[in-house]
């Protein structure tokens, strides 16, 4: 019997990593395509900042094909929802009824996702949903999963983290405010390697890099701008 169409909102992290690999070993589901939203002023992947070469390549080794969201530079929620409607809407008229997400405990993300899906006569799928975060990570190493900082939130994480393999030592050296899985935006990653990829994607370190954005939350500035940390990664193919 094939399973509810679902595609698969990528983000080229661990979670998103971490539940696609459950979501393909579940019947009810059958996911077909990947969606990542990209910044195509810098053709990176939104807030992870890894190179849309590198993007296509995890795709590849995972077997599935991949739809990009392109997202002007900071785009406003106006300009992000009317483009996320768009492609929801074609893939609802492409037979998708359902639509699955690496979140794992952020409530109002989780109602945002499901009203937008909404519009689209979609369903949400959070197959990690409430799980705990520390046994997760620990699931994700011990499955085999291999995965790179490539972004940290410079509030919560020094620049040395930006660059270092998630392993147990990793999860030792948290700060103790410090999310195991970066649910709150304290870190990003990319997953090179694992049991859903068919070959490893093939990379070398570029420099490390820091960057500002503009917060909507402050107005102070002393807060009005949030900082990260960025190591590029260079394709090696």
């Amino acid at each position: 019997m094939t399973g509810l169409s679902t595609f698969f909102n990528w983000s080229g992290g661990k979670d998103s990593a971490l539940a696609l690999y459950h979501l393909l070993q579940d019947q009810r589901y059958s996911i077909g395509t990947l969606l990542t939203s990209i910044n195509s002023t810098h053709n990176r992947i939104s807030m992870h900042g890894v190179r849309r070469d590198l993007l296509m390549q995890q795709a590849e080794a995972i077997g599935l094909p991949l739809r990009l969201l392109e997202l002007p530079d900071q785009p406003d929620m106006d300009i992000y929802e009317q483009t996320l409607h768009t492609v929801t809407t074609d893939l609802q008229n492409n037979g998708y009824t359902h639509a699955a997400f690496g979140d794992i405990f952020l409530e109002d993300l989780r109602q945002y996702r499901e009203t937008q899906l909404a519009r689209a006569n979609m369903q949400a799928v959070f197959p990690l949903w409430k799980r705990d975060t520390r046994e997760l990570l620990h699931e994700f190493v011990d499955l085999g999963f291999k995965t790179i900082i490539v972004c940290t939130n410079d509030r919560f994480l020094s620049a040395d983290f930006a660059g270092r393999i998630i392993d147990r030592d990793f999860l030792k050296d948290l700060p103790a405010d410090v999310d195991p899985c970066g649910e709150n935006g304290e870190f990003h990653s990319f997953v090179f390697d694992g049991p859903i990829f068919n070959k490893p994607v093939s990379f070398t370190l570029g420099e490390k890099v820091y960057r500002t954005y503009a917060s909507p939350e402050h107005t102070d500035t002393e807060t009005a701008n949030m900082g990260f940390w960025y190591h590029d990664l260079l394709p090696l193919d």
